[in-house]
C-alpha cells in the first residue's frame, strides 16, 4: 500500500493504474524494447508508470527531477526515450516542455499532482495554493494522465527475466559522464529478494519511509521493490524534508526509513527532533557515502532506532553489502555481503590479478543483481568487467579491505586517492578523523597541486549550528592526529559543501569549484 499526506493507494489500485497506463503504451504502438522516462518526483503516478512501462515490456529510464534541461535532453537523446511521463509542478513541467520542443521526444505525459492528494488537500491545493502547479499547455505532444492510460486489459507481453531490460539507470556522474546501467528484470528482482533475506522488516508490521528519491537506485531498490516485494507501505514524500519527515514518520508510525548520512544530520538538526515519537522506528540503513561514527551514535540516541550502513552501486541493482541490523554492527565497515554475492579484491595495478594478501585492493562482485553493461557503451562495460575463476566480475573503482571475518571497508575511491611525494592518501581516512571533532558538521578532502609534493591534501568543512571554530585550529588539531603525509595546507570554512541529487557530498563539484 501506498500512503501519499494521509491518502492510501491499495497495491489493487495500484495494478490497475499500471495495467491502464500499459495499454495506453500500447496503443500508442509502444513494445518490448522501447524506452518510457520519468520525470517524477515520488508521488503516486511513479508506481502506475514505472509497473506499467514494464507491463507493457518496455524499460523504464529514470531521470531526476533535479535535472536542467539541458541534462534532461542529453539523457533523453541518450536513452532514445520516446515517451516522458511528468507532473504539472513549477520545478518540472516547464523543464519536461523544453526538451519536449528541443529533442527527440514524440510525447509528455501529464499527471495531475492535486489529484493524486487526499481530496481536501488537493482542493485546497488548487484554490489557495495555485503557485504551487504549473499549467498544462495545449499543443501538439502533450497530453493529460486520463487522456493517455487505456481502461482495455494490456496485451500480456512475455519477458526473458535475464535479459530483457527493465530498467536504464543512470549513473550519479560524480566521476564523468553519467552511463546508464543495462538492469534486467532478473537484476532487480533478485536485488529485491537479497534485500528480503535480510530485513528484520519482512515479518510483521512493515511501515517504510520513502524519503529517499525513487529515481535513485538506492530507493528502487530498498524502498520501492523491497516493500513491493515483502506487500509493505510505503509513506511517500515528494521531496525531503526534515520537518515533514519527522511529522509523516510519526503519524504512520514508520518501522524503517533507508537514507543517506545528510538525512540524518538534517533530522538531528530540526526543533522537531527532541519532540518526535519515535518508539515505532526499528532499524535504518544509511548509504550513499560514508556514515560518520557522530551522526550514527547521535542519532541512534535520539531515536532509539538501529542505524546501520550498507554499500551498493548503479551497476548492482542497489545493494552488494550490509552490516547486520541485529548482529556485530562495525562502524566504518559496509558489512558483509548479501546473500548470492561474493566479492574479491583486484590489484589496484593489475585488475587481472587479485591483490597480495593483507593489502587494500578494488573491490570487485559478482552476483545476479549486477548489470548486464552500459547503454550504447561497450567499450566502457568491457572496462569494467574482468574474468576470473569462470565468473564475471564487476571493478567498482573503491579501494576496500576484507578482515578475517569478513567486513569489509572501502578506504576510498580509486580515482579520489592523493599522491603526496610518493605516498597514497585517502580522503576519506582523513575526513573520518576531522568529523570527530565537535565543531565539525561535514568535510571533503581534495588533492591540491604542490612544487615539491605533487599534491597535498586540502580539508573543506562545514560546521555544526553555533559552532565557533577557527580555520587555522581545526588544521592544527587535524594535522596533530593524522600520518605525516595526511597532513593538511589548510581547513577552508564554508556555509555548505556541495551535494549530488541525493544528498551525497559531492567531491568532483567541490573540485570544479576549487579548479583543480
Amino acid at each position: 500500500m501506498l500512503d501519499f499526506f494521509g491518502r492510501s493507494f491499495t497495491y489493487s489500485q495500484i495494478w490497475n493504474q499500471a495495467g491502464e497506463f500499459a495499454a495506453g503504451l500500447q496503443a500508442r504502438g509502444v513494445g518490448k524494447g522501447d524506452r518510457i522516462g520519468l520525470f517524477l518526483p515520488n508521488v503516486p503516478a511513479y508506481l502506475a508508470a514505472y509497473f506499467g512501462t514494464m507491463r507493457a515490456g518496455a524499460t523504464v529510464v529514470n531521470f531526476s527531477p533535479l535535472y536542467t534541461a539541458e541534462e534532461l535532453e542529453a539523457q533523453v537523446a541518450d536513452s532514445g526515450a520516446r515517451i516522458m511521463v511528468t507532473v504539472d509542478v513549477p520545478g518540472l513541467l516547464p523543464t519536461a516542455l523544453e526538451v519536449l520542443r528541443e529533442s527527440q521526444l514524440e510525447t509528455l505525459v501529464v499527471g495531475n499532482f492535486a489529484k493524486m492528494m487526499p481530496f481536501w488537500k488537493g482542493i485546497a491545493l488548487r484554490l489557495f495554493r495555485r503557485e504551487e502547479l504549473a499549467p498544462v499547455p495545449a499543443g501538439a505532444g502533450v497530453v493529460h494522465w486520463e487522456d493517455f492510460v487505456s481502461s482495455a486489459p494490456p496485451e500480456a507481453v512475455a519477458i526473458d527475466p535475464l535479459t530483457d531490460l527493465a530498467l536504464l539507470q543512470y549513473t550519479g556522474g560524480t566521476t564523468g559522464t553519467p552511463k546508464g546501467a543495462m538492469l534486467t528484470h532478473q537484476n532487480l528482482t533478485a536485488n529485491a529478494r537479497q534485500i528480503r533475506m535480510i530485513d528484520p522488516d519482512r515479518e510483521g508490521r512493515d511501515m517504510i519511509m520513502g524519503v529517499l528519491p525513487f529515481f535513485h537506485v538506492f530507493a528502487n531498490a530498498c524502498v520501492l521493490n523491497r516493500t513491493v516485494a515483502n506487500g509493505g507501505t510505503i509513506a511517500m514524500l515528494p521531496r525531503f524534508r526534515a520537518g515533514p519527515a519527522l511529522r509523516t514518520l510519526q503519524r504512520v508510525k514508520a518501522t524503517s526509513m533507508p537514507g543517506v548520512p545528510t538525512m540524518y544530520q538534517a533530522l538531528l538538526d530540526h526543533a522537531d527532533m527532541a519532540t518526535t515519537d519515535f518508539s515505532s522506528l526499528r532499524n535504518c540503513i544509511s548509504g550513499g557515502a560514508a556514515l560518520s561514527a557522530p551522526v550514527k551514535e547521535q542519532f541512534e540516541a535520539a531515536s532509539n532506532a538501529t542505524l546501520i550502513e550498507g554499500y551498493g552501486l548503479t551497476e548492482s541493482s542497489g545493494v552488494v553489502s550490509s552490516n547486520p541490523f541485529d548482529g556485530d554492527d562495525r562502524t566504518g565497515s559496509i558489512g558483509h555481503p548479501i546473500p548470492g554475492t561474493n566479492l574479491r579484491l583486484l590489484d589496484k595495478e593489475d585488475p587481472l590479478r587479485d591483490a597480495p594478501p593483507g593489502e587494500p585492493g578494488e573491490l570487485a562482485i559478482h552476483g545476479p543483481q549486477i548489470m548486464l553493461g552500459y547503454w550504447n557503451r561497450p567499450e566502457a562495460g568491457q572496462q569494467v568487467f574482468v574474468e576470473a575463476d569462470g565468473l564475471r566480475w564487476l571493478r567498482t573503482g573503491d579501494i576496500a579491505t576484507i578482515d578475517d571475518e569478513g567486513y569489509v571497508r572501502i578506504v576510498d575511491r580509486s580515482k579520489d586517492m592523493i599522491a603526496v611525494g610518493g605516498f597514497k592518501v585517502f580522503p576519506s581516512q582523513v575526513e573520518a578523523v576531522l568529523v570527530e571533532h565537535p565543531a565539525v558538521k561535514e568535510a571533503l578532502v581534495i588533492g591540491i597541486a604542490d612544487d615539491y609534493h605533487g599534491e597535498v591534501p586540502r580539508a573543506f568543512v562545514s560546521l555544526q549550528p553555533d559552532a565557533t571554530a577557527q580555520a587555522d585550529e581545526l588544521a592544527d588539531w587535524l594535522n596533530r592526529h593524522v600520518g605525516k603525509h595526511e597532513r593538511v595546507d589548510a581547513v577552508v570554512i564554508r556555509e555548505s559543501l556541495p551535494k549530488t541529487m541525493v544528498g551525497k557530498l559531492d567531491r568532483k563539484a567541490l573540485r570544479a569549484e576549487v579548479g583543480v
